[in-house]
C-alpha cells in the first residue's frame, strides 16, 4: 500500500465521520425546534434512523443481492435454479452438504452432552473454578488458531520420517505405522468434528453449570427424600429445570456450527471430502468465480439455519406465556 492510497483511505474514515456527525446533529436541530406534541417521535426517529441505515445497508441489502444472484450466472444472466440443481447434483456440492449436516448433528449433540455431564461431575467439588477454566480455555482461542493446533495433532510424516504429529507419535511409538489422518474419507471429516467439539464444550458447560446451579434445592432434597437415586435426580428435577438453557446452547452451538468455515479451510482447505457449505460458498465465489453458486450455496445455508431459529423462537415464546 502506497503512502497516497493511506492518505485517501484515512481521507475516506474522516470524511465519513463527519457525514455521520453532520447527519446527527440536523436530526438534534430539528428535535430542538419540533413542537413538543411531535418532539418524541422525532427522538424516536432520531435513535432508530442510524440503526435502519446500518441494517439496511448492512444486512437487508446483501441478503436481497446475494437472492439475486443465486439465479444468475457469472455474466449476470438469469439462469433459474441452475446453481440449485448443481449444488444438488455436483459431486462437490453434495459433499459439501452431506458434511454439514454431519456436522451439524454432531457437534451439538456432542458438545451438550460432555459439558453438561462435565457440569453435573464437578459441581460443588474441591477446584471447581479451577476444572472450568481448564475446559473453558479452548473458547478463548479462535476457530483459525484451534485449526492450527490440531494439524499440528494430526500431523502426518513418511514411515521413515520423525513424527512431529501427537497422534502419529503415539501410534509409532506403539509399533504401528503413521496414518494420514486429514486424508483419509470419510473419517477426516470426524477428526476435524473433534476440534469443533473441542471448542464448544467449554461454552456449553458453562453455561448449562450455571443452570444447574439455579435449580432450587428443595426439589432436590424432597426427590431424594422420596427415595430417589441420583441418576433419577438428575432425569427428573435437574434436565426439567435446565430445559431452556439446553435449548439456548443447542441452538447457539448449531447455528455456530453450521457456519463453520476456519477450521476446514485451516486445516484442509476443504480437499479430501472434508468440505463444508461455507467453505465451498467461499471456493466457488472467490477462487472458481461462479458468484451465482456460491450465492445459491449461501441460501441454502440460511434455509439450513432458518428451522433453528424458528424453533428457538417459538419455545422462548411459550417460556414467556408460562412466566
Amino acid at each position: 500500500m502506497t503512502t497516497a492510497d493511506l492518505i485517501g483511505k484515512i481521507f475516506v474514515v474522516i470524511l465519513g465521520v463527519a457525514v455521520f456527525a453532520a447527519i446527527i446533529g440536523l436530526i438534534l436541530f430539528f428535535v430542538d425546534r419540533a413542537p413538543k406534541r411531535g418532539r418524541d417521535y422525532w427522538q424516536l426517529a432520531g435513535f432508530l434512523l442510524p440503526t435502519a441505515l446500518l441494517l439496511g445497508f448492512g444486512l437487508i441489502y446483501p441478503a436481497i443481492r446475494t437472492t439475486t444472484l443465486a439465479f444468475a450466472n457469472r455474466a449476470g444472466e438469469f439462469i433459474g435454479l441452475d446453481n440449485f440443481v448443481w449444488a444438488f447434483t455436483q459431486p462437490a456440492g453434495l459433499i459439501s452438504i452431506r458434511n454439514s449436516v454431519i456436522w451439524v448433528i454432531l457437534v451439538p449433540l456432542l458438545s451438550t452432552a460432555i459439558g453438561l455431564a462435565y457440569a453435573v461431575f464437578i459441581d460443588k467439588a474441591r477446584g471447581e473454578r479451577v476444572y472450568k477454566s481448564l475446559v473453558f480455555m479452548p473458547m478463548a482461542i479462535s476457530f483459525v488458531g484451534a485449526g492450527v493446533i490440531w494439524r499440528f495433532v494430526y500431523e502426518y510424516r513418511g514411515p521413515n520420517q520423525d513424527q512431529i504429529g501427537l497422534l502419529n507419535a503415539v501410534v509409532t511409538g506403539l509399533g504401528g505405522e503413521p496414518v494420514r489422518w486429514l486424508q483419509e474419507a470419510p473419517m477426516n471429516t470426524f477428526f476435524l468434528i473433534v476440534v469443533m467439539i473441542w471448542v464448544q464444550t467449554g461454552f456449553a458447560m458453562v453455561v448449562l453449570s450455571a443452570a444447574i446451579k439455579g435449580v432450587p434445592t428443595e426439589q432436590i432434597e424432597a426427590a431424594e427424600l422420596d427415595g430417589t437415586n441420583a441418576w433419577q435426580r438428575f432425569t427428573n428435577v435437574t434436565i426439567p429445570s435446565i430445559r431452556g438453557s439446553l435449548v439456548v446452547v443447542v441452538t447457539t452451538i448449531s447455528i455456530a456450527t453450521l457456519k463453520v468455515f476456519d477450521i476446514v479451510r485451516t486445516m484442509t482447505a476443504g480437499n479430501f471430502e472434508t468440505s463444508v457449505v461455507a467453505n465451498e460458498m467461499y471456493t466457488q465465489a472467490f477462487r472458481a468465480n461462479e458468484a451465482g453458486r456460491g450465492a445459491a450455496l449461501a441460501v441454502i445455508l440460511f434455509l439450513m439455519v432458518l428451522p433453528i431459529v424458528i424453533y428457538n423462537v417459538n419455545i422462548l415464546r411459550k417460556q414467556r406465556e408460562i412466566r
